[in-house]
């Protein structure tokens, strides 16, 4: 349990997709305008990498890595797949999406329209396919490790652009020169959260 919850938190302050890889920058900057907004889509997300990461880490484990398929016998003890890496785990990702916007649509029209087309991009977001293959390098033991991490790198990809929506919602009311104003301050702003979050690099885990 303690290493479980060590990934949870490592994932969400430490390695968080936005401020330390910088992933998922396209829907962050998009869409993060308005608070209601940012959280819809930052719970999307959540929804989509906490089941993605653990659903990609038994496809990798038990169909993709060498020799995965021993389980289906002895022939196919030397069976390589895993050059499909890349196509499964995308193939993955986009029926999970897909899922995420008809429930959308069908529960919270109103969130379904002001997200637009940033929904169905979260099939192309990078944090969710980046998510599937950091669990991938890292080699996790099993796939409650997985599940902590896909949970932690969705919420830390929430607290992200929750956070930098809040900040923009003040700074409309500020008077930012008029060269910096739209994404040129956001840039700024997201830069120095990232400054901000590296600070957690001295948690000891």
């Amino acid at each position: 349990m303690q290493e479980l919850f060590n990934i949870f938190v490592k994932s969400i302050f430490i390695d968080n997709m936005i401020f330390a890889y910088f992933l998922g920058m396209c829907s962050y900057l998009a869409v993060s305008k308005t608070v209601k907004t940012s959280m819809g889509l930052g719970i999307a997300v959540v929804f989509v990498l906490a089941i993605t990461v653990p659903v990609d880490y038994l496809l990798n484990k038990y169909v993709l890595l060498p020799g995965a398929l021993s389980w289906l016998g002895a022939g196919f003890a030397d069976v390589d797949l895993s050059f499909l890496s890349f196509i499964m785990f995308i193939a993955v990702i986009a029926s999970l999406v897909q899922l995420v916007e008809m429930i959308v649509e069908k529960f919270t029209p109103a969130l379904y329209n002001s997200l637009g087309i940033f929904l169905p991009l979260i099939a192309v977001n990078c944090a969710i396919l980046g998510a599937s293959l950091f669990m991938q390098e890292r080699e996790y033991e099993n796939v409650a490790q997985a599940t902590a991490f896909g949970l932690g790198s969705g919420v830390g990809w929430l607290l992200a652009i929750v956070g930098i929506a809040a900040i923009r919602e003040k700074i409309q009311y500020s008077n930012v020169p008029a060269p910096l104003r739209g994404l040129g301050i956001t840039f700024i702003i997201t830069g120095l959260m990232g400054i901000a979050f590296m600070s957690f690099m001295g948690i000891k885990l």
